[in-house]
């Protein structure tokens, strides 16, 4: 009976209980204004030249993803803008969108992969994504453009940052902005871009926006809050849409006499950084001494101490802040005995984990007052999915544009790379797992080990390190042979040949990923219907 227990209870409180908490619109909103991170990579701050941008997509959205091909259109085509694309089951499912109107079509589209969030397109132009929500009397729901929709289009149509920057001005412009305060990481293999868009009021058509450049040596980050300050009229690391003080002044937030600063007229934050920004600027840049105070303003961008390879990004988005001040863990201790030694230690208790939900932080401080002080962790457990986007000029655009991507929780799943030139993913991929459990979801696979994992966290924790740390070696070690691989056989035997061998290399590392994150919540269960 006394196993009975200990398996009911840390199964609901361990697996159940994360999972309601994840759709529970009180505790995580589907539009929270703390739901994405996006750390953004110069090519001259890079261990290898790559230009990179990142997201997490830190919500109830969709986890089915497909590689969309490149069309050609007939003259006097138009196409449909939509909303609600984000909450859809399948690629093919329209159930939950709406057609908020129609557009011109071009001539012919590239290729891009169809994330929640739109996010590569055949010619290595990469984008990242996070609601910076702003001022509520800015929102439009009537205009056209919901988010996700102006990626989309801008990965069909542009091949650079540039031209995905201007494009997403000029139909915000023409057709309306509908949606929430939204930052855009927007990169290609020479540079990357930060834009910030908001709507212009209730039933206004049009919108503001401002986009910052990276410096080539810099590292920047954004995480739900608006950061863009002065514009300063620098073609070459500035653009904004010219309303950008305008609309600002006509709708009261600007006096027009203080120096003009974009996030303050448009946000409704006090200060443009929070611990996130904090937090990731300072892990790449040490020797800066930021501290977490008063002021209203972080550096916009830092130079790392050192370069920065794809595999630091990946660390970065698996962090929790363990061992620093705002470790919500530090005061979770337990005392424990070594049965050979008789030795006594103190540790954090096995049965805490970084992301306990709301319930139980209000449980134990409810035993003993601010033992768990809440934070806002970069790796979350409601992650939908998660990409580091690596864009590489001296590599054909097939296999120079990788995004490493993951399932559910960053901290604790595989990143597997899908390529430029990837044509089919495989079919689980295309399955979304938030509406209900599917053994046919890809996300499934590793969300069943993930949460699992959670109950007993500090027991736990080096298997699902030690496999996704095998992952990540395993995917940087192949990437040299997959390039030489993909030329050789590019040139002996075509390009659909190449194709199809980068289909095979993507399905078989999901495939080996998933079949490892498969045996370890079939270990973990063995190993609570023991008690233990």
């Amino acid at each position: 009976m006394k196993r009975f227990f200990t398996f009911f209870l840390s199964v609901c409180v361990g697996v159940i209980q994360p999972l309601l908490a994840q759709n529970d619109d009180t505790d995580r909103p589907w539009r929270s204004p703390e739901s994405c991170t996006s750390v953004m990579v110069g090519k001259k701050a890079s261990v290898d030249g790559s230009v990179m941008t990142s997201h997490t997509c830190d919500s109830w959205y969709r986890t089915w993803l497909t590689m969309r091909p490149a069309k050609t259109y007939t003259k006097d085509t138009v196409e449909a803008v939509y909303e609600g694309r984000m909450h859809t089951e399948y690629p093919d499912d329209q159930t939950k969108m709406t057609e908020k109107g129609r557009i011109k079509q071009i001539r012919s589209t590239y290729k891009y992969l169809d994330t929640s969030y739109p996010c590569l397109n055949e010619k290595q132009l990469g984008i990242g994504e996070t609601t910076i929500e702003g001022k509520t009397e800015l929102i439009n729901p009537k205009a056209m453009f919901m988010i996700e929709e102006l990626q989309r289009i801008a990965l069909e149509r542009c091949s650079t940052a540039r031209q995905a920057i201007k494009l997403i001005g000029e139909l915000i412009e023409k057709h309306g902005y509908a949606d929430y305060g939204e930052c855009l990481t927007i990169a290609d293999p020479k540079e990357v871009w930060q834009m910030e868009i908001f709507g212009v009021g209730k039933d206004k058509i049009g919108g503001v926006w401002a986009a910052r450049r990276i410096p080539d040596d810099h590292i920047g980050v954004s995480a739900n809050i608006p950061r863009i300050g002065k514009i300063l009229k620098d073609p070459e690391y500035f653009m904004a849409s010219a309303n950008v003080s305008a609309a600002a002044k006509e709708l009261g937030f600007w006096d027009g006499k203080e120096p003009f600063v974009f996030w303050k007229a448009y946000s409704k934050d006090k200060k443009a950084y929070m611990i996130r920004e904090y937090f990731i600027l300072n892990y790449f840049a040490p020797s800066l001494g930021l501290k977490f105070d008063d002021r209203e303003e972080m550096p916009f961008s830092v130079k790392p101490d050192k370069p920065v390879d794809v595999t630091d990004v990946m660390a970065v988005l698996r962090q929790t802040y363990e061992g620093t001040e705002y470790d919500m863990l530090k005061n979770l201790k337990v005392e424990v005995k070594d049965k050979k030694t008789e030795k006594t230690d103190t540790i954090t208790s096995p049965a805490a984990n970084p992301w306990m939900t709301t319930d139980m932080v209000t449980m134990l401080n409810g035993i003993k007052k601010d033992v768990v002080k809440r934070q806002r962790t970069i790796a979350v457990p409601q992650c939908a999915y998660s990409t580091v986007i690596q864009l590489r000029s001296w590599l054909p655009d097939a296999i120079g544009g990788v995004v490493w991507f993951a399932f559910d929780n960053p901290a604790q799943s595989p990143r597997i790379p899908i390529f430029a030139g990837n044509t089919q993913l495989p079919k689980s991929f295309e399955v979304c797992g938030q509406h209900r459990f599917r053994t046919d979801a890809a996300v499934w696979s590793f969300r069943r080990a993930n949460k699992l994992a959670s109950v007993r966290w500090g027991r736990n924790r080096a298997n699902i390190e030690e496999a996704v740390k095998r992952f990540t070696d395993k995917g940087v070690r192949e990437l040299p042979w997959v390039e030489a691989e993909y030329k050789k056989i590019l040139t002996a035997h075509g390009a659909e040949e190449a194709t199809k061998f980068l289909n095979e290399y993507t399905a078989d590392f999901a495939g080996a990923a998933m079949l490892r994150w498969q045996e370890m919540g079939d270990e973990y269960w063995s190993k609570y219907q023991m008690g233990f």
